[in-house]
């Protein structure tokens, strides 16, 4: 099998894990990914095999990107997701969804983000998360990024249910942790699907189980 296709990552992988899996299946080195998922998220994961695909990946990265995120008010995480150390907040009004909606609208359109500390992001050649698990201080600079469109799918507190459409290099847990902040009440990502990587669907990926036997084939 070779080219590019679609594939759903299980909640629970790494991307990289994933990718080894089919790496196996395939019997080739030349694979690789467009995006990596947090091993928490699942959904569309773009995968190229062989050389002429995985050259081609880089052009993947860079088209638009659509999330289904589920984000917990009323307590941060050490990892700004389920993953991490939660801190319930006190002392906040819970928020009505018009105040919701105005603050969704500031995170729309071009704006700087800091990435989690809890990330891939190169500090002096080595992953942040690295470092802060090392004990180290680390901070990450701001960057500009991209965020075409929010829409609050639902609000039952203390959870939101957002649909979040951007562009290369937006971190959702930023995104989740950003709002908190906003809305003075803290806020953690409790749970993503990407469901569209530019032209490619959810509705059209493989499973994981269906990748590995189509590298057989």
């Amino acid at each position: 099998m070779g080219g590019i296709f679609v594939m759903c990552k299980p909640k629970g992988l790494t991307s990289n894990a994933a990718l080894n899996r089919l790496r196996r299946a395939a019997g080739t080195k030349k694979i690789g990914h467009a995006g990596t998922l947090d091993p928490l998220a699942e959904g569309v994961l773009v995968v190229g095999i062989g050389r002429e695909a995985t050259k081609q990946l880089a052009k993947e990265v860079a088209k638009e990107k659509e999330y289904i995120a589920s984000v917990t008010l009323g307590m941060t995480s050490a990892t700004d997701d389920e993953e991490g150390e939660k801190m319930a907040r006190t002392a906040y009004v819970i928020p009505a969804e018009k105040e919701i909606q105005g603050v969704l609208q500031k995170f729309v359109g071009n704006i700087l983000q800091t990435p989690p500390l809890y990330s891939a992001v190169k500090v002096k050649g080595k992953e942040a998360y690295k470092r802060v698990r090392k004990g180290e201080e680390i901070k990450l600079e701001p960057r500009q990024v991209i965020i075409k469109s929010i829409t609050l799918e639902s609000y039952e507190w203390p959870l939101l249910v957002l649909k979040v459409i951007t562009g290369p290099g937006v971190y959702i847990r930023s995104l989740a942790r950003d709002v908190g902040q906003a809305l003075g009440t803290g806020a953690y990502l409790s749970g993503l699907v990407r469901t569209r990587v530019g032209q490619w669907t959810i509705k059209d990926a493989l499973s994981l189980a269906e990748a590995e036997a189509k590298c057989v084939e």
